[in-house]
């Protein structure tokens, strides 16, 4: 069954085609990760599909309800963790999960429950009644998920979660959203961070510049490379001379620079590309510090279909 269907949804700021025709299905129980870039159209999507903000064009339905003629209905089956900590500073997260709670109809016993319930799941029941605003950036990201769970919806929306905190709090909330998978959440999450959706999905779809370019299984998409190669060099320094002769050596393949100091290169043998990429180095004065060669992965997707690299952006 289908618990996410967007169909042919457009939104522009100006001039600026943010999203630019996005079609996805999301199935229920599964974990789809939408990675591209930041300024890649993920969050105006989500906001789309939130009902936050109105698309130009296209349409798109939680569990059967459309956000553009049931936007009611669709929002009350949904749960959103936005990138932006929503949360009152001067609360205890016991307070914020009580009042958010009565804000979605949860009512005395119940809401007490859920509230209970909450606190354990994101860890936080030892720490409820202290003052949100001293919390960490963990803690509070953990939190903003605990209010978007109270009203147990079938959708979960999450946004960037885990931008700006702490390794340990990541974990939490990785290891949080594979047990609400488990119990039978659908679980839409936009990342820019290659190694969670290769983590956490049952499918991924990159996007950039606006347009799904690809979407399926992680198997699925790293068939799009075939039996193609990722090296990665790190070098003292990179001029347009350089990359120049790079390109003419390894005519066919796909190269980005990352700055000043990395070259990206997908190829079908990296024992033939690598020894003329050394030699075009030592000719150049350009000292290499590292080698690495890699199988196909999501990087090397990505780098595939866009012809630079992810976290580059």
């Amino acid at each position: 069954m289908e618990a996410i269907q967007i169909k042919g949804i457009k939104k522009s700021f100006g001039e600026t085609k943010a999203v630019d025709g996005v079609d996805l299905t999301v199935e229920s129980g599964e974990i789809f990760s939408l990675l591209g870039p930041n300024g890649a159209g993920k969050s105006t999507t989500i906001s789309m599909i939130c009902g936050l903000l109105t698309p130009d064009e296209g349409d798109a339905a939680i569990d059967g309800h459309s956000i553009r003629k049931e936007t009611v209905a669709a929002q009350k089956v949904l749960g959103v963790v936005p990138q932006d900590i929503a949360l009152y500073q001067d609360l205890s997260a016991r307070q914020n999960l009580m009042f958010w709670g009565r804000m979605v109809g949860l009512k005395d016993g119940l809401l007490k429950q859920r509230v209970d319930e909450v606190l354990a799941l994101i860890e936080l029941t030892d720490r409820q009644h202290d003052e949100c605003g001293k919390y960490s950036g963990g803690m509070k990201r953990r939190l903003n998920i605990g209010v978007a769970l109270l009203h147990q919806p079938r959708v979960l929306i999450l946004d960037e979660p885990t931008v700006g905190i702490d390794p340990q709090s990541r974990r939490k909330i990785l290891d949080s959203v594979t047990l609400l998978r488990d119990q039978g959440t659908t679980i839409l999450y936009t990342t820019h961070y290659m190694e969670e959706a290769q983590e956490l999905s049952d499918r991924i779809a990159i996007m950039d510049e606006g347009k799904i370019i690809a979407c399926g299984t992680q198997s699925e998409l790293v068939q799009l490379v075939g039996e193609q190669d990722h090296i990665r060099l790190i070098v003292d320094r990179v001029d347009e001379q350089y990359m120049q002769q790079i390109r003419k050596k390894v005519n066919g393949s796909v190269i980005t620079t990352d700055h000043e100091h990395t070259i990206e290169v997908v190829g079908p043998n990296a024992n033939a590309i690598l020894p003329g990429l050394i030699s075009l180095s030592l000719e150049g004065d350009v000292k290499i510090s590292s080698v690495e060669i890699q199988e196909a992965n999501l990087e090397m997707v990505f780098l595939h279909l866009t012809g630079k690299a992810l976290r580059d952006e």
